[in-house]
């Protein structure tokens, strides 16, 4: 069994992410873990549920992840591919791995949670679309999870905008859940993505919906809400937010909505309230010159898909999560790019996607990182540097 297999069979064994990550780090890498003797795994105080499952080994399992990777849409990011979403590595029990459909450049870019109730009213699900594709017009890549409601605006207004979305699902993408969701999911993955950390043909469970918040709120900047019950399980992204370090914007509502009552007590204990987009525009900008953002591509060196990829671990300073450095650099070498292409008359993001040769997703990120910043202006959906901003 070569690496690869090894892995998947790892994530197979439903181990918390914090025991994989012992376990490596004291192992090296899935074989080393696979191949230890219960004693050496006792040691390490686990369970006797959990040595069993690492030495219980199910092939068939292992060949329908295999098949499923098969297809040049579907892939798997390990926490060591330098394609993961380094904001995610960020958080207390990042995954060890995401399964995923689409692009997941979109994974790097600049996000923003959504979530809220399931059952809105016709004017909470118009507001977050509306939110939805304003910001991701902004440059905001939406990500949400799939579900009925306010997700499902979410989503549907993100698309409607210029920078995509992300859906971040509990179960494993061998079926989308819930299937009238099937269309859109589609669109994602088209225009975005869609990950999970549960395994091929995992089925949708209910304790594994609060788990995957704690990604949607990992990926994101900030987490905005509309329309939550006080007891919403939309408010676990949320709390994750709050431990995470991250900003929380809630959208108030009418004293008489019962679903309006969850985003008032989180404006009552501190969350930002959010009126409309340019609301939490301006708070992300704070974000931005605190170096929060960063942006990983550069057109000459464009990474190709890894499908099922798995990267030499032998050359990580350890096999744990590692914390890098995520700072945005200004000036590297896109961002160059981009400014001279602009010069200082208005220009499309369409233009810009031909002279730049980047991805309008990728282009509409750096755009609202450069607006924010005060290097570039924005009229009419027309884009232009400053006066005073000129690249030497």
């Amino acid at each position: 069994m070569d690496e690869q297999q090894s892995r998947l069979r790892l994530i197979r064994c439903n181990l918390a992410p914090q025991t994989v990550f012992k376990l490596l780090e004291q192992f090296s890498d899935a074989q080393g873990v696979l191949s230890a003797s219960p004693h050496q795994l006792q040691a390490l105080e686990l369970t006797p549920t959990q040595i069993k499952r690492l030495q219980t080994h199910d092939a068939a399992e292992i060949s329908r992840d295999l098949a499923w990777l098969d297809n040049p849409h579907h892939g798997i990011l390990f926490y060591d591919d330098p394609r993961y979403p380094q904001q995610l590595l960020q958080i207390y029990d990042p995954p060890y791995a995401l399964f995923y459909i689409g692009d997941v450049d979109y994974l790097q870019q600049p996000q923003l949670a959504m979530v809220g109730s399931r059952t809105p009213t016709a004017a909470g699900r118009k507001i977050a679309e509306d939110f939805a594709q304003h910001l991701s017009d902004a440059g905001l890549t939406i990500t949400s999870g799939l579900a009925h409601g306010i997700d499902t605006a979410s989503h549907l207004g993100a698309l409607r905008g210029i920078a995509g979305s992300v859906a971040v699902v509990a179960n494993g993408l061998h079926t989308i859940y819930p299937k009238a969701n099937t269309q859109l999911a589609e669109a994602i993955s088209q225009n975005g993505c869609i990950v999970s950390e549960s395994a091929v043909g995992i089925a949708p469970q209910k304790h594994l919906f609060p788990r995957r918040n704690r990604i949607i709120s990992g990926l994101s900047m900030a987490t905005l809400v509309t329309e939550a019950a006080i007891n919403s399980g939309s408010l676990i992204t949320t709390r994750h937010a709050i431990e995470q370090g991250k900003e929380v914007f809630a959208i108030p509502g009418s004293i008489h909505n019962p679903l309006a009552k969850g985003c008032h007590q989180l404006i009552k204990s501190g969350a930002k309230l959010a009126e409309n987009a340019q609301d939490i525009l301006e708070e992300l900008f704070m974000l931005v010159n605190s170096s929060s953002i960063s942006h990983t591509s550069d057109p000459g060196d464009k990474l190709k898909p890894l499908t099922g990829a798995v990267q030499n671990t032998a050359t990580s300073a350890k096999p744990g999560p590692q914390m890098p450095d995520i700072a945005h650099k200004a000036h590297d070498t896109s961002y160059q790019t981009l400014l001279k292409q602009m010069e200082f008359e208005p220009v499309s993001i369409d233009e810009l996607v031909q002279r730049c040769q980047l991805k309008v997703s990728e282009i509409s990120s750096m755009l609202l990182i450069l607006e924010l910043q005060g290097e570039v202006i924005s009229q009419n959906g027309l884009y232009s540097r400053t006066a005073d901003d000129r690249v030497s």
